[in-house]
């Protein structure tokens, strides 16, 4: 495999525009990389040359890519390739009959040069990207005390080797989730936006993610239905005219809306679980499984001090249960323990319960979340600096960090 970040990778493609296109962008990141023109000299050479990665078309003369790819993954020397296929054929079917056979992951024709090798390296390395796009909670906060941290508020993404999408909240953070698919030229972008409840801060800039007015992409927004209001009347009323100038009838791609309860939905080789948490209204936290890896997303909630007339060691211990084991937990980290005093009820959490959660729930990585706007960039850093202490003194394992803005982990 890879040494150093430098892979080996076979062309597998009757274009030699396409394949030279392709070659291109590997070898300019330093790859190493092989053509061959058909299906007959793939299955006669590759076994030999024991690459990295293979990229296949599917269309191509004589042994079409399926065929290539059924036998390649049967052969004992290839134990440690992937299969990539890159194909015009962009229906459901062929996609799914390439995974069937074996494919490791399926992009469409034509390429996009801003994001190819990137989505190539993430299904090589079976990768899922998590990325934060806004950390705050309430509303946002421009200005020079949120310049390193940012000042939007709840957005998270998370993208997996198959190229699905999934979104975590809509606040104000998901207009520059957006501005970074446009300046990439996304296309046929195949998503889903986990809502964790309704509040402003959490729904407000849902109409300005400009995926939803284009054709071709392929959207479901998820979240818990309030009393008989549903989903997508959620998301409409935030729509209507004497609020917003646009509705959803202005949305061009095809927009799916789902009502969630605590259940457990297994979307392709992804699973995801949802537990209600403690917090005004119906809110939902999510645990996200793929590949013995987990993430677990669980804002806005509310841990009551130990000696609290309100503390529930019961839904504590549900909590624990739930993110037991984690990489990672992105959890509502709003206040220092001192600014909780005049915040019980609020729906909120402080430093002291997160990383006694963290480190009863034997979490591997705890990134504080939601921040208080009255908070600076320097409040935040002490916030940080507090619990990371606290995990120290209770002899815990667990890494605590404070995502920024823009910041993306490779798990």
């Amino acid at each position: 495999m890879a040494k150093n970040g430098v892979h080996s990778f076979v062309i597998v493609d009757d274009d030699p525009t396409m394949a030279q296109a392709m070659e291109a962008l590997l070898t300019k990141d330093g790859h190493k990389v092989t053509i061959i023109t058909s299906g007959k000299e793939a299955m006669d050479q590759i076994p030999n040359i024991a690459p990295d990665c293979v990229l296949l078309d599917l269309m191509m003369p004589g042994i079409d890519g399926f065929s290539v790819v059924q036998k390649l993954t049967k052969d004992d020397r290839l134990a440690n390739t992937r299969y990539i296929i890159v194909s015009a054929k962009a229906y459901e079917f062929d996609r799914q009959q390439a995974f069937r056979h074996g494919a490791h992951g399926y992009l469409i024709k034509p390429i996009n040069p801003n994001t190819f090798t990137e989505q190539v390296i993430r299904i090589l390395g079976d990768h899922m990207n998590l990325s934060f796009w806004g950390c705050r909670g309430t509303l946002p906060v421009p200005g020079e005390g949120s310049l390193r941290y940012g000042g939007n508020t709840s957005c998270v993404s998370i993208e997996f080797p198959r190229d699905e999408l999934f979104i975590f909240d809509a606040g104000s953070g998901i207009k520059a989730l957006s501005n970074h698919l446009m300046q990439q030229k996304r296309k046929r972008i195949d998503g889903k936006i986990f809502i964790s409840h309704p509040h402003w801060d959490h729904i407000n800039s849902l109409p300005f993610f400009v995926p939803l007015y284009m054709q071709g992409n392929e959207i479901e927004i998820l979240g818990a239905q309030h009393g008989d209001l549903t989903m997508r009347q959620i998301a409409s009323a935030q729509m209507e005219g004497v609020y917003f100038p646009i509705t959803l009838k202005e949305f061009a791609a095809r927009v799916y809306f789902r009502d969630l309860r605590e259940e457990v939905l297994d979307i392709g080789n992804v699973t995801v679980s949802t537990m209600l948490l403690s917090h005004p209204g119906v809110c939902l936290g999510y645990r996200v499984d793929y590949g013995g890896r987990s993430i677990c997303y669980i804002t806005d909630n509310e841990m009551f001090l130990d000696d609290s007339e309100f503390y529930n060691p019961h839904y504590e211990a549900k909590l624990a249960n739930f993110v037991r084991g984690c990489d990672v937990l992105i959890t509502d980290s709003t206040y220092s323990d001192a600014e909780y005093v005049s915040k019980v009820g609020w729906g909120h959490s402080c430093i002291s319960k997160v990383a006694k959660l963290a480190h009863a729930g034997d979490v591997k990585q705890l990134f504080l979340f939601h921040h208080d706007p009255d908070q600076t960039d320097d409040d935040i850093d002490v916030k940080l600096e507090t619990t990371q202490k606290l995990l120290n003194d209770m002899g815990s394992s667990t890494k605590c960090i404070a995502p920024q803005e823009g910041n993306m982990f490779e798990l």
